[in-house]
């Protein structure tokens, strides 16, 4: 009889979500990752967003959401597309992950989590919205932003 141990997938996965300039109050759906092949059981995420470089709000923070869909992509929590698009959609109907304090001009914010958290059971399909409530649009440089993840199964060993 083998042991089940943990197996992680490819790290550093990128997601496809534009961050840059996003407007303040504004909402941005990434595009929606497919989990039908590897069927991970687990996800972690981390990520980078960057403020604007003036007048950030002392309060300032970017609210965290995820979406799934449990008809392989067909519709998803909160009328998300599964595109990397503006989200119009209502935040209510989405699952709230967290708040990042995003409070200082011109400052890069780390957050991670573990999307098996958020679900429970991880979704065929899934994907995230970023909310900005700095006060300011955020950085215009891309590479100041990223969402990435990694993939985490069971094997017999």
């Amino acid at each position: 009889m083998s042991d089940i141990k943990q197996k992680f997938g490819t790290a550093n996965q990128a997601m496809t979500i534009t961050l840059a300039s996003l407007a303040n109050t504004a909402l941005r759906e990434s595009t929606a990752v497919d989990n039908t092949t590897n069927l991970f059981e687990d996800v972690q995420i981390s990520g980078k967003i960057k403020t604007a470089a003036a007048n950030v709000s002392a309060t300032g923070y970017v609210n965290v959401y995820a979406y799934g869909s449990a008809d392989a992509g067909t519709t998803y929590d909160g009328s998300a597309s599964g595109s990397d698009a503006a989200y119009s959609g209502e935040k209510t109907n989405l699952k709230f992950v967290k708040s990042i304090t995003a409070n200082a001009n011109g400052t890069t914010f780390e957050f991670g989590f573990s999307l098996l958290e958020v679900f429970k059971t991880i979704p065929a399909s899934w994907g995230l919205v970023i909310e900005n409530q700095t006060a300011q649009a955020l950085d215009s440089t891309g590479g100041n932003h990223a969402i990435v993840y990694q993939g985490v199964y069971r094997q017999a060993g």
